[in-house]
């Protein structure tokens, strides 16, 4: 038997879940009595206390504002501001002073709130200013007017007239304080200005008299008020005609020193050359001309040497003027040069002049403005104490002139408030289908987070991602035996499904011992057991069920016999198996109770005796079903499923956490149990649709048929799984 097992498979991580539309439609449907009950409570509150609130009533007065920096442009001078861009600083500044006892004083002493509201809301004591401004806070509403320098003052009061007249009073208020403030700022201004106007007086005063001190001491003689410092030596006339000429002389002894330099150059290396240079550069008449006669000498020679010789009289004669010329030439080139030297010696000394006569004149003043510096900083102060006194004394007269004028209005009261005609809160649509809102999605989140606490298998598609292993079977809710319902219970076509789809699970046919397990107690699996051997004895198929739950034995109550001998009674070796199985009311199926188990024979389930005798069984029936105690309780349903050929897990829907059906499914794994499938109990198909499918339908489609062609379809011979003993069946 051990051969015939599988290995046991290795379970695969499951895959991510993704939850599709349906999945939330199915939460709401189950959970629909939940998502009710929230929701008409939470209706119900909300209109008691929608109908429970007092009424009140709310007026509104607008005003106009404007910033400080109106009065300031005014004090100047100008015109008052109209132009300010909007300033979210300000505009909250002003809610806040509107908030202040500065402002909300005013209004409750006007109106004699202390008085009024003790008798209304005090028992007739009078309150203290501080309680009834905040009362007075807590019916106000300030807010701004978009793009505007517009706020509106919004006051709630179950009395309308008391509103409208609480919210005009504020304005008035604000008013007020506004105007009182702008009063003491241009007072406030104006005597900062008339004391900065006598301490400028004060030091124009002392100044003066610096000045005339200084003056006398240093002897100056100052004309002119205007002047700011000492006469220069040279005036600017003359600075640009000194400067104009040093310009000239040195650019005239610059090219001068180029020509000297260069003549000098080639006098000094050769004379012969300078004579014929010199004119070019420096034209000289007598120059020319004492040249012009040594060249007609020397063509007069060169003739004459032609015809005679050079002792000749004539050529003699000749050669002394020619003598005499080069003589004079080279006299005359020395004075030139002497003469250039002197003109470039000259026009330097010129320039020097000039310079010095310059740095003099600047010595000169400089040594005057360090001994007059006192007395001409004393003279640029009155300067500037004059112009500070004349600007003072304007604004001194501007500000008495603002200040006796009517003040610039900063607040204008532009909408008055009046009594409203029907009362804004509470609003009683809005809140009531707020609350219905409310309630709806409160309903829906509690729905969603029970669910999401609730970690039970509930659907097909939960079982097989989470446990990876096929569901063989959906059984509805509130399913009772078939032994007792009937070969015609509207239930057993899901306990055929199931057969049917065991048949196919198995992996050889002469795989037919069952056990039937589950995680806890509770959880169905004796009514699955029962119920598939039933369906299992109506196909023709020779079965046993062995209540193998030896703690608490259940089946023998069912099928109305006694306990006194059984599985327990065998494989202590008190009796044989004719002796202890027994026939049922079901044709095919017999059963064998569980037994009294001795405390001495605890573990007998795992004993070589019921090894013995599950092989013994197989020969005898078609399939046997073993019914045990809960997997998760004792090591008996363990032992069972190491020890059979299939082991079946069933779930009961909604009822167990899948960790604990999953360490189930892990224990019969462990131990090399050959699981085939899950079976779904106890599913609520009125709630959940989707099971339909798996069994409502199977019941609706044959059943809507007439009973003579249920008749006809139950006598069609079909053959069992094992090939052996032909059944009836209508699936």
């Amino acid at each position: 038997m051990d051969q015939l097992k599988p290995p046991t498979p290795i379970s695969a991580p499951p895959p991510e879940t993704r939850l599709h539309f349906l999945d939330y439609w199915r939460v709401i449907r189950i959970r629909k009595a939940i998502i009710i009950t929230v929701f008409l409570i939470t209706a119900l509150i909300a209109t008691a206390v929608t109908l429970i609130l007092p009424e009140s009533y709310a007026s509104t007065a607008t005003i106009k504002v404007e910033n400080e920096g109106a009065i300031i442009q005014n004090m100047e001078g100008g015109a008052p501001a109209q132009n300010y861009s909007y300033d979210p600083f300000f505009i909250q500044t002003t809610f806040e002073i509107m908030k202040s006892q500065l402002v909300l004083t005013n209004v409750i002493n006007t109106l004699n709130l202390n008085d009024v509201w003790g008798k209304k809301y005090n028992n007739g004591e009078t309150l203290k200013t501080t309680e009834t401004m905040e009362i007075l806070k807590n019916r106000m509403a300030l807010a701004p007017v978009r793009n505007t320098k517009m706020i509106s003052i919004t006051i709630f009061s179950e009395d309308k007239n008391e509103a409208a007249e609480l919210a005009n009073q504020i304005a008035k208020a604000y008013q007020f304080y506004r105007e009182q403030n702008t009063k003491k700022i241009q007072a406030d201004g104006l005597k900062v200005l008339e004391e900065q106007l006598a301490a400028e007086s004060n030091q124009m005063q002392t100044v003066t008299t610096n000045i005339y001190n200084l003056r006398t001491t240093l002897h100056i003689l100052d004309d002119s008020p205007e002047s700011q410092g000492p006469s220069k030596t040279l005036d600017k006339d003359q600075l640009t005609e000194i400067h104009s000429r040093m310009t000239e002389d040195a650019n005239s002894y610059s090219k001068q020193l180029v020509v000297y330099t260069k003549l000098a150059n080639i006098y000094q290396t050769n004379r012969s050359l300078l004579e014929d240079v010199l004119p070019q550069i420096n034209p000289d008449s007598e120059l020319s001309t004492y040249l012009s006669d040594l060249h007609e000498a020397e063509r007069n020679r060169a003739k004459l040497l032609v015809d005679y010789n050079p002792s000749n009289l004539l050529v003699l004669r000749v050669q002394s003027l020619i003598d005499t010329l080069g003589m004079q030439i080279s006299n005359r080139v020395d004075g030139i040069m002497a003469g250039l030297d002197t003109q470039l010696t000259a026009t330097q000394q010129d320039l020097l002049n000039l310079s010095n006569e310059v740095e003099t004149a600047k010595e000169q003043d400089f040594e005057n403005t360090l001994k007059y510096q006192p007395y001409y900083e004393e003279k640029r102060r009155q300067e500037d104490m004059r112009s500070m006194y004349t600007l003072l004394l304007s604004k001194v007269k501007m500000a008495r002139i603002d200040y006796e004028l009517p003040i610039y209005t900063m607040v204008q009261i532009t909408d008055p408030a009046e009594p409203g005609k029907l009362p804004v809160k509470p609003n009683k649509p809005l809140n009531i289908a707020l609350g219905l809102v409310f309630g709806f999605i409160m309903g829906i989140g509690l729905a969603f987070f029970i669910e999401y606490l609730d970690t039970s298998v509930k659907t097909i598609d939960d079982v097989e991602r989470t446990f990876q292993a096929p569901v063989l079977g959906v059984i509805p809710q509130n399913i009772g035996y078939l032994i007792e319902e009937g070969l015609e219970s509207k239930h057993a076509e899901a306990y055929r499904v199931l057969r049917t789809n065991l048949l196919f699970s198995r992996q050889d046919e002469k795989l037919n011992t069952i056990v039937i397990v589950s995680a806890g107690a509770g959880e169905g699996k004796s009514t699955t057991t029962i119920n598939l051997a039933t369906v299992f004895a109506q196909a023709g198929n020779r079965v046993l069920i062995v209540d193998s739950d030896l703690r608490r034995p259940t089946l023998h109550k069912l099928f109305k016999v006694a306990n006194n001998l059984g599985l327990t009674n065998y494989l202590l070796k008190q009796n044989t198996l004719i002796e202890i199985v027994q026939t049922t009311q079901v044709p095919n199926m017999d059963f064998m109770a569980s037994g009294k188990l001795p405390n001495s024979a605890m573990g007998i389930l795992g004993s070589m005796q019921m090894k013995e005798m599950i092989s013994e069984l197989k020969q005898r029936y078609d399939f046997i079903f073993f019914d045990s105690p809960p997997i998760l309780g004792v090591s008996d349903a363990s032992i069972l499923a190491s020890e059979v050929d299939l082991v079946m897990q069933v779930v009961q829907y909604r009822r167990y956490p899948q960790p604990m059906t999953i360490r189930a499914k892990q224990m019969i794994e462990k131990v090399g149990g050959n699981f085939v499938g899950i079976v779904l109990n106890n599913i609520n198909m009125s709630q959940d649709e989707g099971y339909y499918y798996y069994s409502g339908y199977y019941h609706d489609y044959y059943y809507s048929r007439s009973p003579g062609e249920q008749d006809a379809d139950a006598k069609v011979p079909a053959k069992s799984g094992d090939g052996d003993t032909e059944i009836t069946t209508r699936s």
